[in-house]
């Protein structure tokens, strides 16, 4: 892993190949998922069971596209009791922090005769998206929990989920199970773009939905781009990264550990330190350098670490937390003394993890915010999944005559500067009846 002194030219050019990869799609993507879109929206069921025969190798049909309820019992018998006891932990602790961003409806009166307020509402249906990870054989079970159970907390009545079919025409029974306990109302067998249209247009056994959230590939994350609109979407996600800012007393090992914990995920993904000290710096460079050589997913976390990895070293802390706010990680990681105390400091960043044992993947899994984060930069402007990803707010508002009188004059002002006259006279059409 190199290690640069920032500022200097080399770190500068460093950083920008980073903060630029963003997510970019090629012309040919866009063509091939558009008609993969346009074939579900024509075809439905049938444009499904031939992508799973294609792409997933499974013999599909409109009768077992949906995952039975004999499925999912079966499934809770398969998993282990210290598998449940996890996912119970993680739902449970998911569950208490979704619930504390509740919003309730308002009504007020600021002003005498007139009421103001807002109603609050979950959408109707929302689709979940579940990578498949390698034919079923890597389920990501904690993806489950994030999508489904803010859809629950926030009252949306029908939660759908969707994953890729194993070769055999099953669902992994670690998702089934997750999906029993995150309280999904069924579980559909089709993945990557086509699964995104099912949700975005409805087949005749896929209900439409009116949001859809959950990590992807780039066909997935191009297919919800495409039908934004048509439905709401989380957020278009590119590759996972995270960033450390270390100081003197942060340990080495823990630091090498969390950077190769996204450099495995995709040779895309991003894993930088900002460090103060310079026995740091060199200390993790070396335990990356042995470490990387004891994983299973080896080649890729070479690939990533050698292309948008890096270790800067900074004159002080405060530059580190100037650098981590011009990045804006996915997951920014403060292995330094009393990182409270530099909180304020911090403005853009998908999650934040306090001190040196609290490592990204405790976020992943078990602590409760969702791990569903903006990355690429748009941390900037965008925040990780979360109950207001399902719930629509209605503005109310209500006039006496008297209060409309108070206020006519300058509505009159406003709507004739703006020269739209039948709003000026739906304004003096009642002035004149309150004559």
């Amino acid at each position: 892993m190199k290690t640069y002194h920032y500022p200097s030219n080399s770190a500068e050019k460093k950083l920008l190949s980073i903060i630029n990869r963003g997510l970019a799609f090629t012309r040919k993507q866009n063509l091939e998922v558009s008609r993969i879109l346009e074939d579900v929206r024509k075809n439905g069921d049938a444009a499904l069971i031939r992508y799973a025969a294609r792409f997933d190798g499974s013999r599909l049909s409109p009768d077992n596209l949906q995952a039975t309820p004999q499925e999912m019992t079966a499934a809770l018998k398969q998993v282990s009791p210290d598998f449940m006891g996890a996912l119970d932990r993680a739902a449970s602790q998911i569950e208490d922090f979704h619930r504390r961003q509740l919003r309730q409806s308002w009504i007020a009166s600021p002003r005498e005769g007139t009421l103001l307020g807002q109603l609050v509402h979950s959408v109707d249906a929302a689709g979940v998206y579940v990578p498949g990870g390698k034919g079923g054989r890597t389920p990501l079970a904690s993806s489950v929990l994030m999508g489904a159970i803010p859809a629950r907390i926030a009252g949306v009545k029908n939660i759908y989920m969707v994953t890729p079919p194993t070769a055999e025409g099953g669902v992994n029974p670690h998702l089934l199970a997750a999906a029993h306990r995150a309280g999904v109302t069924a579980v559909f067998k089709t993945g990557s773009a086509w699964a995104i249209g099912a949700l975005a247009y409805g087949t005749t056994t896929i209900p439409r939905v009116d949001v859809i959230v959950g990590p992807g590939n780039i066909y997935v994350t191009l297919a919800k781009k495409l039908v934004s609109g048509i439905v709401g979407i989380d957020m278009i996600a590119g590759p996972s990264e995270i960033m450390i800012v270390a100081d003197e007393t942060a340990d080495p090992e823990f630091v090498a550990a969390d950077l190769l914990s996204q450099a495995e995920h995709d040779a895309l993904a991003s894993s930088v330190l900002a460090t103060s000290s310079r026995r740091m710096a060199r200390e993790t460079a070396k335990a990356v350098s042995s470490r990387i050589q004891s994983l299973s997913r080896r080649a890729i976390a070479q690939q990533s670490i050698s292309k948008y990895g890096a270790i800067l070293v900074v004159a002080d802390i405060p530059t580190a937390i100037d650098l981590a706010n011009r990045i804006a990680p996915e997951h920014l990681e403060l292995q330094i003394q009393d990182p409270f105390s530099r909180l304020d400091r911090i403005r853009h960043a998908g999650a934040v993890f306090l001190g040196g044992f609290t490592p990204e993947p405790v976020g992943d899994y078990v602590a409760g915010p969702n791990h569903v984060l903006p990355t690429a930069g748009t941390a900037r402007f965008s925040s990780a999944l979360s109950v207001e990803h399902f719930i629509k707010r209605t503005s109310l508002i209500h006039y006496t005559p008297s209060a409309f009188r108070q206020e006519a004059e300058d509505i009159l002002r406003l709507a004739e500067i703006e020269g739209l006259d039948a709003h000026a006279n739906s304004v003096r059409v009642r002035l004149r009846k309150l004559e």
